[in-house]
């Protein structure tokens, strides 16, 4: 190669790594010739342009174009095989490699005819061997810088493109952190708006009353006054404080700044006029050299979880009420049982004259109002024995009526107004009707110039969460209002308790409200009272509705009149642990010709049982014993004893537990009289399988 031509080459060398800086592979040539040395010194010409690809046939070009990128193709045109026009032809064809520049090398044939049949195969010039070194260079020099630089345009565009792309996602991001900022303080604002609190600024140098900078929150919906009635009234916070509550707020305002805190809890009197329950709390903030900017705070309205807070706690405290007057009425039934038998003994014993069987009159019939006492004292401790039956409530009003006949006076008015299609009740009639009563008296009292009481009731499902904490389901709200007197927020805490009354002395035991209340209770449902004084009184009763079919009615219920037929004889095993009582009720079964063993425990009796040192026509046995119950008990003798018939007496009902009894077993309620405890030996023998009378043996030492 002469110095001319390497001159050339290396300015044309510069020229194209000028146009390929910055690519990442160097330019390929592709030469196709069949003859060796050809393409040996065409290679040597052209290597310091790019990396030359050789091919010997049309073939192997072929399969070199499917594998990558050239910038131009070297094709001799006359070659075995294939020749030059026909793989041209077929470069031209392919889409991917159409573009490609194609430089025919021929040594023969430089006719027009030749030159138009390369062109139109798609050359885009000849060189004619022997090939010119400098035109050779000068020519592929021209499509490698070509090709450089398209490349390079490429490169740029791919790289403004993503920058282009990378920009707009930056754009799109910033845009979409923007969207949910604005929706999270949309979010934050509708959560701000609809708690009870509000969110404020105070500056730290003025003192109450003063306007916060910044406020928060839906005021009008916790003060009832718009803000801007504040800030043209400043006092209006302070003067609305609860008088019980303004000094020690103040104080606490003022130590605030001392302290760098606040936390304070008053009552605040709403729009409305209610007092609302406000927890008032707020930080010191500062500024970056420490000093003192304003306080930050919130003020939330708790007076609902107040109201929670309450009702739990007159809950527990009406349930321990219930507890300890319960275990109150269980012992005072056995002194009455004691009492009222004795009493009995007496009348039937001894000879009186007139005075003194009217003395023991006097004196039984205090008994009877004592054992009325106790049996409204299990009511309210929810340990009443009660017989739940469906009831027609619309068709209650003839029994109630018949009960107020001549208790009402003729000033009172009663209404009764049940909703169409009412569902039944399932409660015991009984004690519902006088629970009735007892709500339409306080109703009357309530009214000493005359009223009216309204008497209504309505279907009232309920389906989740609710006042009482009743369970869902289908309910009947059985509702006595008045127009009377009312009764104080204070009171209205406390009338249910036993013994409390808001009426005057001697005008009210303060058992009626309790009696309804552990009524409702017992019977899967609530009792609640709402009173405005100077607006009357709405007493609601809410009971389960009925199932759809009647409950069965426990075997020997059925039939509640005494017989005729006088009971016979019998050995009776008597087992109650409260020796007067035990003593004044065997004493009345001896009275009644029956022979009678007694025994001061379940587990003695087990024993004397065992032993075989007594036998018996009938068990009667105490309900509530230590170490082992009635029902235990008699679980047990009848192991021993199969079918004979049992009476449980109680001083305690508790009606959960008295019905783990076998369904032939009666209950008697104390204190009892003799009448009543020999109609339920009639009923316990009646209902029992018949068995042979089994003589009486006192037991042995």
């Amino acid at each position: 190669m002469s110095t001319r031509l390497r001159d050339v080459g290396s300015a044309e060398q510069a020229t194209g790594e000028d146009a390929v800086d910055g690519v990442d592979d160097r330019p390929r040539v592709l030469l196709v010739d069949d003859d060796e040395r050809n393409l040996l010194a065409v290679q040597s010409v052209l290597e310091d342009l790019g990396e030359v690809v050789t091919a010997r046939s049309g073939e192997e070009a072929l399969r070199h174009l499917l594998k990558g990128e050239f910038a131009v193709i070297l094709l001799d045109v006359y070659m075995p095989g294939m020749d030059g026009y026909e793989t041209a032809q077929i470069i031209r064809s392919r889409e991917q490699t159409k573009g490609i520049p194609i430089l025919f090398l021929s040594a023969v044939n430089k006719e027009a005819e030749h030159l138009l049949r390369g062109y139109a195969m798609g050359a885009v010039d000849y060189v004619f061997k022997p090939v010119d070194a400098v035109v050779l260079r000068s020519k592929v020099a021209v499509f490698v810088d070509l090709f450089a630089k398209s490349k390079e345009i490429e490169r740029k565009a791919r790289q403004e493109q993503a920058l282009l792309d990378a920009n707009l996602r930056a754009n799109a991001e910033r845009l979409r952190a923007e969207q949910e900022l604005r929706r999270a303080e949309q979010r934050q604002a509708v959560i701000i708006q609809s708690l009870p609190m509000l969110l404020y600024l105070e500056p730290y140098e003025e003192r109450r009353p003063s306007i916060p900078s910044y406020l928060s929150g839906d005021f009008e919906a916790i003060t009832g006054f718009k803000f801007d009635e504040m800030v043209r009234q400043p006092a209006l916070w302070a003067d609305r404080l609860h008088p019980e509550d303004h000094d020690r707020v103040v104080e606490s305002l003022d130590n605030r700044r001392k302290h760098g805190r606040l936390s304070v809890e008053y009552r605040w009197q709403h729009a409305s006029g209610e007092y609302r329950h406000f927890l008032d709390q707020a930080v010191l903030l500062k500024d970056p050299d420490g000093r003192p900017v304003e306080f930050a705070g919130t003020l939330t309205d708790i007076t609902d979880q107040r109201s929670l807070e309450s009702q739990l706690m007159q809950a527990q405290k009406m349930d321990a009420i219930g507890k300890l007057t319960g275990g109150i009425a269980h012992d005072f039934n056995n002194l009455l049982a004691a009492v009222i038998g004795g009493l009995g003994l007496i009348d039937k014993r001894a000879a009186l004259d007139d005075d003194q069987r009217k003395i023991l009159g006097m004196t039984r019939r205090a008994a009877e109002q004592g054992s009325e006492l106790v049996r409204r004292l299990l009511a309210f401790a929810r340990r009443q024995q009660l017989e739940p039956q469906p009831i027609d409530l619309a068709a209650l009003r003839q029994a109630v009526w018949d009960l107020l006949t001549h208790t009402l006076g003729g000033l009172v008015n009663i209404e009764w107004r049940p909703d169409a299609g009412l569902w039944h009740a399932f409660a015991d009639q009984a004690q519902l009707e006088l629970a009735l009563v007892n709500l339409i008296i306080n109703a009357r009292d309530a009214m000493p110039d005359g009223g009216t009481v309204t008497i209504s009731a309505k279907n009232s499902p309920l389906a989740g969460a609710n006042w009482a904490d009743l369970p869902k389901g289908d309910y009947v709200c059985l509702s006595v209002a008045d127009t009377g007197t009312g009764i104080s927020a204070e009171d209205l805490e406390k009338v249910m308790e036993p013994f409390y009354t808001t009426k005057d002395v001697g005008k009210g035991s303060g058992l009626g409200l309790s009696m309804v209340y552990g009524f409702a209770k017992q019977s899967n449902g609530a009792f609640r009272l709402a009173s405005r004084l100077g607006e009357g009184t709405v007493a609601e009763i809410w009971l389960p509705r009925a199932p759809a079919q009647e409950p069965k009615v426990r075997a020997g219920k059925a039939e509640r009149k005494p017989k005729s037929a006088p009971v016979p004889n019998l050995g009776i095993l008597l087992v109650d642990d409260h020796a007067e009582v035990r003593t004044t009720t065997a004493a009345l079964l001896e009275d009644m010709g029956h022979r009678v063993v007694q025994q001061p425990s379940g587990r003695d009796a087990l024993e004397a049982l065992r032993a075989g040192k007594c036998s018996c026509d009938l068990m009667i046995t105490d309900y509530a014993m230590p170490h082992l119950s009635g029902t235990e008990f008699l679980r047990e003798a009848r192991e021993l004893c199969p079918g004979i018939p049992a009476l449980i007496i109680t001083g305690y009902a508790e009606a959960e537990a008295i019905g783990d009894r076998a369904e032939d077993v009666e209950v008697l309620q104390k204190p009892f009289n003799a009448a009543a405890l020999e109609d339920a030996i009639r009923r316990a023998v009646a209902t029992a399988a018949p068995a042979p009378s089994r003589p009486v043996r006192a037991p042995s030492a």
